[in-house]
């Protein structure tokens, strides 16, 4: 897999042939590529032509390779680093690490591991750079209120939230589950010439139909068993404020026409009560279902729902917005590595491409559960395929053949998936992952360090 970039290589040898093969080998890779032939010319072509990736002998005329890693990495501290030797040992390739560097690879050269190591690293060289880009993004303005995007269909929704803000009508806020039907209510509520009054909201779905008006109205001591002192309901504790009234078809019919002479002439009696309340709230109501349905079924009243529908705001599906995903991932990455106190830089590209491509029947809500769950789960480094929820992946299924691959897979990257599968197998053993495999616990160890995947202990 070639780099989407062309990206630039220093190659640092004293061997005038083994410079010219890898300047060949490189070129022909699509790198960019510039040669040294020891440490001093290194660090100066280092200042000056600031490469995005440094390949190394470790046996240097002027010095050694793993000394020279910490000045083939200044100015930028996450510049891949590549040492090669004809005299690799255990020892050498762990004070490698230690220095910083990528990996280690021995002469002769094997030139398809070098590919791989290379691929990875540009990989994660986009990653950065993708992510830098969404970070100063979410810097910006980045949309309306609380909500994250800037496709078309997300611009043509703050269009209509900030009309219905500069207003006091009631609306009707419509959408699927997930999609932010609150976030929507609260975004135009604080835009409003109320937002340094309450915002209630009330999920009347979620509140049994025997105790709904006392919730909404409030009662009166005595007024029913139970009843031991007066109690204020949601509408005069949302007095100059704003009233979100989700799941409005959800509300008994029964209630509905209390509902509409509130709307209608502004005053609320407490159940059991004598006295009538004068309020002053703005209603805005919500659902997932076509409020045409819910009038043709008869679970919303006609007068009520037109009442209620000065404005109509539809919420779209995040579906229909896939360009907005790598916004919302990031945002979400670095809300929950404050709330997780983790340190997650951000989703690797093969992950993010399973989130783009899923459908999201559970809209920004699902996005959000399953960011949280694979920043819990990488706890730095990268988020990566592994870390999403089975149902996301789709090329980590077992079969009786075994493990289904992507088409165009590199090795490098089947190597990860088989490795990350596996751990997963055994619910992170790297012990027995690595007896499965037929390698050494340590193997396991460099790799997860390769792919910046936190290590948890056994």
């Amino acid at each position: 897999m070639m780099p989407d970039k062309k990206f630039k290589i220093l190659v640092v040898d004293d061997e005038p042939a083994m410079r010219e093969v890898l300047q060949a080998r490189l070129e022909k890779w699509g790198y960019q590529v510039t040669l040294a032939e020891d440490g001093a010319q290194a660090r100066s072509l280092v200042r000056e032509t600031a490469p995005d990736i440094a390949i190394s002998d470790v046996v240097l005329p002027d010095t050694s390779g793993l000394e020279l890693t910490q000045a083939l990495k200044a100015g930028d501290s996450d510049r891949p680093v590549i040492l090669i030797t004809a005299y690799g040992t255990v020892d050498t390739a762990v004070e490698a690490m230690k220095k910083g560097a990528l990996d280690f690879l021995t002469k002769p050269m094997d030139y398809d591991k070098l590919k791989a190591t290379l691929e990875h690293a540009c990989e994660r060289l986009e990653g950065r750079s993708r992510t830098e880009a969404l970070k100063q993004e979410l810097s910006r303005r980045h949309g309306l209120g609380r909500f994250v995007g800037t496709s078309r269909p997300m611009v043509e929704m703050y269009e209509a939230l900030q009309v219905l803000a500069v207003s006091d009508a009631a609306a009707i806020i419509t959408g699927d589950s997930g999609t932010g039907k609150e976030l929507a209510a609260r975004t135009v509520h604080d835009l409003s010439n109320r937002r340094q009054s309450p915002f209630i909201a009330v999920n009347t779905a979620a509140i049994a139909e025997g105790v709904m008006e006392s919730e909404l109205f409030g009662h009166v001591k005595g007024a029913f068993t139970g009843a031991t002192t007066d109690r204020v309901g949601f509408f005069e504790l949302a007095d100059s404020g704003t009233l979100f009234l989700d799941e409005i078809s959800e509300m008994p019919a029964v209630l509905q026409p209390k509902l509409l002479r509130v709307l209608e002439d502004g005053r609320v009696r407490r159940v059991g009560g004598k006295r009538e309340h004068q309020v002053d709230v703005r209603i805005l109501a919500a659902t997932n279902r076509d409020p045409e349905e819910a009038l043709r079924e008869g679970a919303l009243r006609r007068d009520l729902y037109y009442r209620l529908s000065v404005f109509t705001v539809r919420l779209p599906q995040l579906k229909t917005r896939r360009e907005d995903v790598p916004l919302l991932v990031q945002h979400f990455v670095e809300e929950f590595n404050q709330k997780h106190a983790a340190d997650v830089d951000g989703v690797s590209s093969v992950a993010l491409q399973e989130l783009k491509g899923y459908e999201w029947p559970g809209n920004v809500r699902e996005l959000r559960n399953v960011v949280e769950r694979a920043v819990i789960l990488a706890r730095s480094g990268w988020v990566e395929r592994v870390h999403l929820p089975p149902y996301l992946r789709g090329v980590e299924e077992l079969s009786p053949m075994g493990l289904r691959l992507p088409e165009e897979v590199t090795v490098a990257e089947a190597e990860r998936i088989l490795i990350l599968h596996t751990l997963e197998q055994v619910g992170y053993n790297k012990t027995q992952a690595a007896r499965q495999l037929g390698v050494d616990v340590k193997t396991i160890r460099n790799k997860l360090k390769t792919y910046e995947i936190s290590q948890e202990p056994e």
